[in-house]
């Protein structure tokens, strides 16, 4: 088994690890430990002596880590009752934590930082160096943060209920962060909710799944070749990614078609009919509008009201977008990108030019700044021949 592979399976294994040492009396923080000192001993002895029983291996390895640190500090010698006799060797239980680890690393007590920090930590497998490159902090930084989180979730009960909303908003966040470092953050929120998927069945977490796997398929064609993004209307979609639409769609069908509609759902939908269209031209825009009618319903959220404003000046032409987005605060992120865009449809090219430039300012990244910046620009030139 090649390195790569090595780590895929231990990034697998690490939840299922984790949950049954939780399970036998550890307690979270000190569970989490272990099994990450577990990981690093597999790194090390399994290119050279692979396990018969790889999750086997490392439940008796972290177990042992454990026993080692507990009985190391004297001031948690009252475990010592917990941990007096080690299980024997033998096969894993077969039972799977993973969906309690969710629940848990998604704790209503953490800030969404921490939870997004402590899921990639104890569901993902990633290193702390690994988080820390992603959020483009320093190492120490996020070792604080995962371990005041890991102290935060330590006394809850492994055996309570979660709250599923929560997990899917903890999972879409890592997805939004996109890719940075040596760890891409979409693909591991994919893998994991695959994986979440797997353990539940509800249609919003398939929903949230056919979501991720159709904004993915479009990932090649967002970005020039310069670094630059490219808006959705100007995108190659000869770049798309046909197999990850094909099943994106797939599982939103199938979650549509049980007919308990949830907000993830209905953004997939929406991405579904982008994905449809052969071209920019031919995408069903009265559909979408239906679709973020529903989006507002479910929600009622400023931000789904700006984007159906965006998609109404375009079913409904530039005015009846304007009317739309004049009823929402102009505070809203991206409200001025947004006029900018259908001020420029409706041929106001001075005003347009103006709200490019605002929102360039309000821009809260580099790449979304440039881009805005050049629309303003383009525009002003036009305006000077």
């Amino acid at each position: 088994m090649t390195s790569q592979e090595n780590e895929v399976l231990l990034r697998s294994l690490t939840p299922s690890v984790l949950g049954i040492l939780v399970r036998r009396g550890a307690d979270f923080a000190a569970a989490e430990d272990a099994v990450q000192d577990a990981l690093v001993e597999a790194v090390r002895v399994w290119p050279a002596d692979p396990p018969r029983d790889p999750k086997g291996w490392l439940v008796t390895v972290a177990w042992r880590k454990f026993l080692d640190a507990t009985r190391a500090d004297a001031a948690r010698r009252r475990r010592e009752d917990l941990v007096d006799e080690e299980p024997a060797p033998g096969p894993a239980p077969a039972a799977d934590d993973t969906l309690q680890l969710y629940f848990l690393c998604a704790h209503p007590s953490l800030t969404p930082s921490s939870a997004v920090a402590l899921t990639l930590r104890a569901v993902g497998g990633l290193t702390t160096r690994q988080i820390a490159q992603a959020y483009l902090v320093p190492e120490a930084t996020m070792a604080q943060r995962i371990s005041r989180a890991k102290r935060t979730v330590s006394g809850v009960r492994f055996d309570q209920p979660g709250d599923v909303a929560t997990v899917l908003r903890v999972l879409y966040l890592v997805f939004n962060e996109g890719y940075s470092g040596d760890v891409d953050l979409a693909a591991e929120a994919i893998r994991l909710t695959r994986q979440l998927a797997a353990a539940i069945d509800l249609p919003e977490v398939a929903g949230l799944l056919a979501l991720m796997l159709l904004h993915h398929a479009r990932r090649a064609a967002r970005t020039a070749p310069d670094g630059s993004l490219v808006p959705l209307a100007e995108q190659d979609r000869g770049r798309w990614d046909t197999k990850l639409i094909a099943e994106g769609v797939e599982v939103l069908q199938a979650a549509l078609a049980r007919d308990r509609l949830g907000e993830f759902q209905a953004q997939a939908a929406i991405a579904a009919l982008h994905a449809d269209a052969p071209t920019a031209e031919e995408t069903d825009w009265v559909q979408i509008v239906e679709w973020y009618d529903e989006l507002v319903r479910l929600t009622d959220s400023p931000v789904v009201r700006l984007n159906r404003a965006v998609a109404v000046g375009e079913a409904d032409g530039p005015r009846a977008g304007l009317a739309a987005l004049a009823a929402l605060d102009d505070s809203l992120p991206r409200h001025a990108a947004v006029a900018a865009y259908l001020h420029e449809r409706d041929g106001d090219m001075v005003t347009a030019a103006r709200l490019y430039a605002e929102a360039a300012r309000k821009a809260p990244n580099l790449a979304e700044r440039d881009h805005l910046t050049r629309q303003a620009a383009r525009l002003n030139a036009r305006r000077c021949r």
